[in-house]
Order: structure tokens, then C-alpha cells, then sequence
């Protein structure tokens, strides 16, 4: 018996329904049954990336994620001085400070203090990073605090005197907002007042805007210097016979193969003043012996340590475009009447942009963020942005701020990978 909702279709050999529509054999629309196996393969499909989605979700993406709510979120004050964060969420940060508002404080910090001895230094800590003499003053308030009675504003001003100057209340206002762009204010030399609005920091003090444009020029100079470098050694590779290609290889990838401290070390050796370049330079007579170069704790020094460590990644991928290239498109351009240096410069260098723009891209990213190498070569003067996130999370603790300036080279990354699409294209990318 055949079932009436479908019927053979002779002519074609296959099973249709009564409007014609292709079924499987067990009588399933042939579209609903590739549907289903299509589903199929990508349920098993995801299985198989699962794993690696959740490392990616677990060391790139979510730290990324807690990085940026960092540099906008600090509870510190709020949550060990609620009563006082009450008090000046209705504060306008012009009038004088209230009788309200000193009690709230007298209370928060006795409460801190039974709780741990150490929160009242976390709020003043908290408080230091906008006004600076905050610490010692919580640390004598909160000695003082339990024998204070009404009036409060009076107490305060008798245990310290700087509970009469304005500048510590506002800053308490500041510090007591839990979401708060005052990080990222910092992160480019502007200070966040108590009113909501913006101004300049002290001259002395406007040091990371200036860190970061130090940064991209560096960067931008050591990958200038890879491709100089890299290009010529990546041409020798695809185009030498296996056997001295190969040893060239082993060569460009040896760095690979010791450690990154002990090679910045080994520059540190040979970039001092009695070190083996000075030696040489003193040797062929580029200069005396009583003047010689300069070429370490400095950003010389930097440079050349970053280049060096940096140029296995500029080689390999312009090397593994360059392979890629036919020979018949320079000698088909020489046929016809293309002289070596253009046949190479109208027809071979072009073909080779996408390593180059790989390579480069590589090199920046990787630079941009630099730490060790900058810290034992590049001395004071040396120094990148990297260096200073590396302290405020290891020496001052100031989580945020370090988030902040982590969000703002993650956002310069981004803009630089965005124009790197918008100019070469990522499509065009080749690491390898």
C-alpha cells in the first residue's frame, strides 16, 4: 500500500508529494530533512570548539570584560562608609560642609574600626588618590573618633585641621561614587571634580598622555626598523637553495629557543659603556675611548633590544608570503621589458604587502604592551605605558587606574587593527 500523500514520480525517479515537493524515502520534505541534518552538524560541530571557547571565554575574554568594569567601578569608600556616601550624594560640593555630613562620618569610621582596623586606611587611601594627606588624616580621625561627641563639624576640625578645607570633603565626594569616570580622567592627565565636570592636571603631574604618544612612536619605530631589517632576511629565505635556507631558518628562530629575560640580559652586556658594541665601535675608530656611546637605560637601548627580540615575528610571515610568489610573474614582467628593479618593485613587492602588513601589525601589538625589555634596558628614560600599569597594579595597588590605562592601549589596539582592515584589509592577512 502506498501512502496517498505521495506517489511516485517516474520521470525523475524520485519521491514527490501531491504539490510536487521532493520527499526522503521515509516520506520526510527532502528540505525539512537536509534542515535537520544541517542542524546536526553544527550542534556536533560546536561540541568540537566548545573547549576552546571556553579557554578563549576564560583568559581573553572575561578578563577583558572585568578590566573595563574596573576602570570605572570602585566601591572602596561606598561600601565601608555608606552613611557618609548617603550623606554627600545630596551635597553640592560649593556650600560648606553640613553637621550631617561630619556625624556620618564620625559614625562610618567607628563602625569601620570595630569591623577591621584596616578599612578606615582603605578609605583613606581611596581618598588619597584626589587629594593627597588623606591617610594620615583618617588614621588620626579614627584614633580620635570614638570620644567625639555633638558637635561633630567642631570635633573634626579640633582632631585636624584639614577637615577644614574643602578640597578633602569634595574629594570624599568623588571617591564615593561607585561608578566614577575619575580613573579614566586620569589615564589622560584630566581630573575629575566633585561637580561632575573636568580640568586640567597640575603640569607636573601630566605624565601619561605624553607615555602613551612615547609608546606608539616606539612601537612604531621598532616595526619600522623589523621591516628594514626582516624584509632582505625573508628574501634570502625563499629564494636560497633548501640547504642554506634552512640553516638561515634555524638562525632567525634560535631567539625562539632561550629566554626572553636572559636575552634582554645579554643585551644589557653588550649595550654598556665597556660593553662589546662600544668595544667595537672604539675599535674600528667610530669614536674614543673616552666617548663612548651611550647606548643603554635610555630609549637607544630600548630600541634596539625590542628589535632584535621582536624580528623572528616580521620575518615569518613577509617569508611565508614570499614563498607563495611564482617566479614566472618577475621573469614574465623582465619579458616584457621590466628592468630588475622594476619587475621587483611594480610586480614582487607588492605581492608581498600582506606579510609585510601582517608582520607589522604583529610587531606593533606586540611592542605597544612591552614590559620586561623596557624595565631592565631602557632605565628612566625608557620607560613605556606598560611600565607604569605594571606599577600601579604591583606598588601604589591602584587596580583602577592600571584598568584604565590597560582600557585605553586595548582601545589604541583596536583602532590600529581597524585601520589596518580599513587600509590593507584583513582578509588579505597571511601569518603563515
Amino acid at each position: 500500500m502506498t501512502d496517498a500523500s505521495y506517489q511516485p514520480d517516474t520521470t525523475r525517479g524520485s519521491l514527490t508529494d501531491a504539490s510536487g515537493a521532493l520527499l526522503a524515502a521515509d516520506g520526510t520534505p527532502l528540505k525539512k530533512k537536509l534542515r535537520q541534518a544541517l542542524a546536526v552538524s553544527r550542534r556536533r560541530a560546536f561540541l568540537l570548539v566548545a573547549p576552546l571557547l571556553l579557554f578563549i571565554l576564560a583568559s581573553f575574554a572575561i578578563p577583558i570584560l572585568l578590566l573595563l568594569v574596573q576602570g570605572v567601578k570602585d566601591n572602596t569608600f561606598s561600601s565601608i562608609m555608606p552613611e557618609t556616601t548617603s550623606v554627600l550624594r545630596e551635597w553640592d560640593s560649593n556650600s560648606e560642609p553640613t553637621e550631617e555630613m561630619a556625624a556620618a562620618v564620625v559614625m562610618d569610621l567607628i563602625n569601620a574600626k570595630k569591623i577591621s582596623r584596616s578599612l578606615p586606611t582603605k578609605v583613606g587611601t581611596r581618598v588619597n588618590r584626589e587629594v593627597s594627606g588623606a591617610i594620615s588624616l583618617f588614621k588620626k580621625t579614627t584614633r580620635k573618633a570614638p570620644k567625639m561627641k555633638a558637635p561633630f563639624l567642631a570635633e573634626l576640625h579640633k582632631a585636624d585641621k584639614k577637615w577644614k578645607d574643602p578640597a578633602y570633603w569634595k574629594a570624599m565626594k568623588i571617591a564615593s561614587k561607585t561608578i566614577t569616570p575619575a580613573y579614566y580622567a586620569a589615564a589622560v592627565d584630566k581630573k575629575y571634580l566633585a561637580d561632575g565636570s573636568f580640568a586640567d592636571q597640575p603640569e607636573d603631574r601630566q605624565i601619561y598622555v605624553s607615555l602613551f604618544v612615547k609608546t606608539i612612536l616606539v612601537s612604531g619605530g621598532v616595526m619600522l626598523a623589523c621591516v628594514l631589517l626582516g624584509f632582505p632576511v625573508a628574501y634570502l629565505l625563499s629564494h636560497l637553495p633548501s640547504r642554506q635556507a634552512n640553516l638561515l631558518m634555524i638562525l632567525v628562530l634560535l631567539p625562539f629557543w632561550t629566554s626572553l629575560l636572559v636575552r634582554t640580559t645579554a643585551w644589557i652586556a653588550m649595550l654598556q659603556s665597556a660593553g662589546v658594541l662600544n668595544d667595537i665601535f672604539v675599535w674600528i675608530g667610530i669614536t674614543s675611548d673616552d666617548q663612548r656611546f651611550s647606548l643603554i637605560y635610555n630609549m637607544t637601548g630600548t630600541i634596539i633590544a625590542m628589535t632584535h627580540i621582536l624580528l623572528p615575528f616580521m620575518i615569518l610571515p613577509i617569508y611565508s608570503v614570499m614563498k607563495a610568489i611564482p617566479p614566472s610573474h618577475v621573469r614574465a614582467a623582465k619579458s616584457l621589458g621590466a628592468t630588475n628593479w622594476t619587475a621587483f618593485w611594480r610586480v614582487y613587492f607588492p605581492a608581498t604587502i600582506p606579510g609585510i602588513g601582517a608582520g607589522g601589525l604583529l610587531v606593533f601589538i606586540l611592542a605597544i604592551g612591552y614590559y620586561i625589555t623596557p624595565a631592565l634596558v631602557g632605565g628612566q628614560d625608557g620607560q613605556l605605558i606598560s611600565n607604569f600599569i605594571a606599577y600601579h597594579m604591583q606598588k601604589s595597588l591602584n587596580w583602577s587606574l592600571a584598568a584604565a590605562l590597560g582600557g585605553i592601549l586595548l582601545v589604541l589596539v583596536l583602532i590600529l587593527y581597524w585601520l589596518y582592515d580599513k587600509i590593507v584589509g584583513i582578509d588579505n592577512m597571511k601569518l603563515g
